[in-house]
């Protein structure tokens, strides 16, 4: 009793603090107004500067930096001239609030601002700031699209002010990239910028490596990038034996087993035979010859089949077409459960992508081997200055901390927030939950109040649209099927009586404007009548939109309705967030049953119990705030257990993560090296000390010495036939005599081959053959974490944790590969034999492009079937950078169109 009140006492002591003094976030905003006076007292100082005079001050604030200012004092009078620059070139000046924003991100911080506030424009005031280091800025966001767009229309405030501009989409060639990389603001995905790092570093050129080193990155959409994507890491594999007839005779299997055969966790997304299954599927794989007659199932040869049977498992009773993935193109493509988009070129690993294709029949693709992979968490940490944006981040506050190490501020609306959000209605039934929510829609359409209606998978988005159909109501749907229109549908949801369907957050990014985006309206009227006066077409939809908006207005604004609770309850604030931009009335309201998903894995029983109680009858809904507290703790618990994934994913991946450092900083240092014989000599000093040690242990006599396996040993590394034995028969015969000699003889042969060949080739040589060998080591390795990290939880069983053994016998593995890597090399520069020093060239190229074919998930490829047209570029293909130039100019491709710039 008396702890309660206590608890009770500072709970009230807390609301008066709060009340009298404000939060440590409303503190911390009002701190920042003094930055954001001075910033709004230079305006008029800028307005009077000539375009040539504003571009000017871009090399001003440079030499000013040169001279030892810092970017903070720099930060006042570069956000005056990024603002006086954004109303000379988008008409569009920066709010005070957004000038907050700006000095968070400038800060390494998160900035949670509500849909509509200009997160878009608020990021060019960091970025010119920080750009102007020279090192370059990274803004990430979340597709390809927003890429396009962003870089285009912010792009010309960075134009204007005499900084440079690039993007990285899927498509492009390496070449392109690194010229957008050397720009002084990058635009990219997430999934670009990472696997860009990842082929960077299985490159054998310093040349070819197309991103600079780390400086600012700023995170659009920051908690879909660093919480919802985070759970799977970035992956570059290449292609093991081809397993595709197990899979399709495994897959007919499958269907055979009866319910009592296997059990389901659809919390976890597993699925696990049972005692009873055991026995079904050994039978059936004797049946059909897959297993012999006299083996048992878990016989040690047939582990192999175990997986393919539990792959199989997952892929039939555990994952769902429409829901989990789609298929397109005669592939399966993986739908993201947060956003609802297509995640292009992603595939489930450990051969269940491979069992969901034997499942819907599609042509099966290798399993693949991994040559390279990161996590978002261990990518982003590698920025020395990281900050992000989003409307929903202060749920993930603790997250954003632990993890990156990166405070949450939520900044207040330009304009008061007037949307209504209603409490939940609760059904008991999904039907009576539907016939509810199709009245709802048809009764708002009819008054036109635009609806965007919120599901959690595309199957349920189509099963509404076939409602909707009956009823012959108008409307669209966004979902991973119509990716590609995802902007153009969404900017159009807040146009009279409109009826959107959107699979969880899809079209995120792009504003819902109440009457209509007028760019988007004006697009679409270019295109239907090319030869009209753009002025005239700008006037009549503005015009068009002005009137719309007042019928929208009158009608109550943007209503949300959300047809199911998601997991996370920030999914559903994103989709609440979408009404109610920049002051504009509007309206949410989530319809639920018992029959959902979330409360039938996840919901307490007390709800199903507390409604049977209220006496809930047919067609009947409860709302009450009990029901929203409820689902709400199961939200939270959802998040919690999510939260705990992805810890322990990166606490796994920090391991690999040091070897991986080491890895990529070791081939740095040899793609940079100029002179690597003296390393070479150093390894050979090494080699030879551990190899008289090891067969001529110190204080032994003679009789002890195991010469004969010396001297194999030195002819399996050097290739060398010493006859060390004759030092046996010498009284007094010290180690160090046999270790002068062995290294006077290794020296001798070593010198031999670079007189022979020459100081370049040789150079040239030994580098190809260090990345080599390392890389073909480190993908060894990675096959080997990957096995060990499978079964390491086992070991919990022996009342041991699994990831300190994981970091010790991980340790132990890399330390002897880093022992194989110098026996390695020595040992294949000794064999080594150059015919022709040309060839050394020609062996790279072709190394490099067998390594593209045999790795499709490195590059999207583009078909250059056809003639080089020696004018355009894009036809040109992949160039090896020691070609003759396709222009025809007679110079070699890294001299040319290749160069460096």
């Amino acid at each position: 009793m008396v702890n309660l009140w206590f608890e009770w006492i500072l709970q009230m002591f807390s609301y008066f603090a709060k009340k009298l003094f404000g939060s440590s976030n409303d503190r911390f905003v009002k701190s920042l107004y003094p930055v954001v006076a001075k910033i709004n007292s230079l305006e008029s100082i800028f307005e009077k500067l000539s375009n040539d005079e504003l571009k000017a001050k871009t090399f001003e604030f440079k030499e000013q930096l040169k001279a030892g200012r810092t970017l903070d004092d720099l930060l006042p009078e570069a956000f005056a001239a990024v603002r006086e620059a954004s109303k000379r070139t988008q008409g569009k000046r920066h709010f005070d609030v957004q000038l907050i924003g700006g000095i968070v991100l400038n800060n390494g911080m998160i900035a949670e601002m509500k849909t509509g506030e200009g997160k878009t424009l608020v990021s060019t005031l960091p970025a010119y700031l920080n750009a102007l280091t020279g090192k370059g800025v990274h803004i990430i966001t979340v597709n390809d699209y927003l890429v396009e767009r962003d870089s285009k229309s912010m792009g010309e405030i960075y134009n204007f002010l005499g900084l440079s501009v690039g993007s990285i989409t899927n498509s492009i060639p390496d070449w392109v990239r690194k010229k957008a990389y050397e720009a002084d603001i990058t635009y990219g995905t997430n999934n670009e910028f990472g696997f860009d790092y990842l082929r960077d570093n299985l490159k054998l050129d310093l040349e070819e490596m197309v991103q600079r080193p780390f400086n600012y990155a700023i995170v659009d959409e920051v908690d879909s990038i660093l919480i919802d994507e985070s759970r799977t890491p970035l992956i570059i594999s290449g292609p093991t034996e081809d397993n595709s007839d197990l899979y399709y005779k495994i897959n007919k299997l499958i269907p055979l087993l009866g319910e009592g055969d296997y059990e389901t966790d659809e919390k976890g997304k597993n699925c696990a035979l049972s005692d009873k299954g055991h026995e079904t599927i050994e039978q059936l794989l004797k049946d059909h010859k897959i297993i012999s007659k006299d083996a048992e199932l878990y016989n040690i040869e047939n582990m192999g089949i175990v997986h393919h049977v539990n792959q199989g498992l997952r892929a039939h009773k555990i994952f769902q077409k429409d829901v989990d993935y789609i298929i397109k193109d005669n592939k399966v493509m993986i739908i993201d459960e947060f956003t609802g988009r297509v995640l292009d070129g992603r595939r489930y690993s450990e051969g269940l992508h491979q069992a969901l294709e034997a499942k819907e029949n599609v042509q099966i693709q290798n399993e693949n081997q991994t040559l390279a992979s990161i996590t978002f968490q261990n990518y982003f940490r590698m920025y020395p200055k990281l900050a992000g944006m989003t409307g929903t981040a202060m749920t993930e506050a603790n997250e954003f901390i632990d993890i990156y190490k990166l405070p949450v501020f939520s900044i207040p609306t330009h304009l008061e927030v007037k949307r209504k959000d209603e409490e939940d209605v609760i059904y008991k039934s999904m039907r009576e939950k539907y016939d509810a929510i199709i009245e709802e829609i048809e009764a708002s359409h009819k008054h036109g109040q635009p609806i965007l209606v919120g599901t959690v998978s595309i199957e349920k988005s189509e099963y509404l649209s076939s409602l909707l159909k009956k009823r012959k109501i108008k409307h669209n749907v966004l979902n991973a099927r119509q990716h590609a229109k995802e902007a153009e549908i969404i900017a159009q949801a807040g146009r009279p009586g409109s009826v959107t369907i959107a699979t969880n957050m899809a079209g995120r990014g792009t504003d819902i404007m109440l009457g209509g985006n007028p760019d988007m309206l004006i697009n679409e009227e270019l295109k239907k009548n090319p030869n009209k006066d753009i002025n005239i077409i700008k006037e009549e939809v503005l015009a068009t939109i002005a009137s719309d908006k007042e019928k929208v207005l009158a009608a109550g604004g943007l209503y949300v309705l959300g047809t199911e609770r998601h997991e996370s309850r920030r999914i559903d604030d994103q989709l609440r967030g979408r009404s109610g931009r920049q002051g504009d009335p509007g309206k949410t309201k989530f319809y639920l049953s018992l029959e959902d998903d979330l409360m039938r894995i996840f919901g307490s029983e007390k709800i199903s119990s507390m409604l049977t109680k209220l006496g809930l009858k047919e067609g009947e809904a409860i709302i009450h705030p009990w029901i929203s507290r409820s689902i709400e703790k199961a939200q939270q618990r959802v998040e919690a257990r999510n939260y705990e994934i992805r810890k322990n994913l990166l606490k796994f991946d920090d391991v690999m993560s040091e070897q991986r450092s080491v890895i990529y900083e070791q081939r740095l240092d040899l793609m940079k090296s100029e002179k690597l014989s003296s390393f070479v000599k150093e390894l050979i000093v090494e080699i030879n000390g551990s190899l008289v040690e090891k067969f001529i242990p110190k204080k032994s006599i003679s009789e002890e010495w195991d010469l004969d396996s010396f001297e194999k040993e030195v002819f399996r590394i050097y290739g060398l036939h010493l006859s060390i034995k004759d030092f046996a028969s010498r009284e007094g015969v010290a180690n160090e005599e046999i270790l002068d000699f062995l290294e006077e003889q290794v020296f001798s042969a070593y010198q031999d081959k670079v007189n022979k060949y020459g100081q370049e080739s040789m150079q040239y040589a030994q580098k190809h053959i260090m990345l080599v060998t390392l890389d073909h080591l480190w993908k060894d390795h990675l096959h080997m974490l990957d096995h060990l990290r499978t079964g390491i939880n086992l070991r919990a069983y022996g009342q041991k944790d699994p990831l300190n053994e994981y970091k010790i016998e991980a340790f132990k593995l890399f330390q002897t590969m880093l022992d194989d890597y110098n026996i390695l090399i020595v040992q294949r520069i000794f064999q080594l034999h150059i015919q022709d020093a040309s060839e050394l060239e020609q062996h790279s190229s072709e190394a490099k492009m067998i390594e593209s074919r045999n790795a499709p998930s490195i590059e999207q490829s583009r078909d250059f079937s056809g003639e080089r047209d020696p004018s355009n570029p894009e036809t040109w293909g992949k160039v090896s950078r020691n070609e003759p130039c396709p222009c025809g100019s007679g110079k070699k491709y890294k001299q040319c169109h290749g160069a460096i710039t």
